[in-house]
């Protein structure tokens, strides 16, 4: 059975996950989740604009900056939409780490999710961020008697 959310549903199952911060949807509206959505689709209602990808919203956002100087945490979200709902059963998300030049250190794509199988914040910076190294003891140097 589809589970299909209204706008206000879909924004309150994104913000539970932890995703409040501002995002672009379909590269064209920035803002906080709900301005850049709601602006998107007036413009897609008065015929100026229309998504990518026939059937799906394409939502993108930092999880990580820390300025330009170091590296940063960028996420695409691609859901469902058919008749004014958001269906959340074959959304994808694409999380990729990346250093201060654009380079890729580290990325994963997570597809055909669920709104249960969508990965917290936390858990979503957890997939590309380096692990921690272990910090080897040096051996005490003095003398013995």
């Amino acid at each position: 059975m589809k589970l299909l959310l209204d706008l206000d549903a879909f924004l309150q199952t994104l913000k539970d996950k932890g995703y409040d911060g501002y995002f672009h949807t379909e590269s064209c509206c920035a803002g906080e989740l709900r301005e850049s959505i709601s602006g998107f689709l007036k413009l897609w209602k008065n015929g100026s604009d229309a998504p990518l990808s026939a059937g799906y919203l394409h939502l993108s956002t930092y999880l990580q900056w820390n300025g330009q100087e170091k590296p940063s945490v960028q996420c695409n979200m691609w859901v469902k939409y058919e008749n004014g709902k958001f269906d959340l059963e074959q959304t994808q998300l694409h999380i990729k780490r990346t250093d201060r030049y654009g380079q890729l250190l580290k990325e994963s794509k997570l597809k055909n999710l669920t709104a249960d199988s969508i990965p917290t914040l936390k858990q979503a910076l957890a997939l590309v961020s380096e692990k921690p190294k272990e910090k080897v003891k040096a051996p005490k140097r003095g003398y013995r008697m």
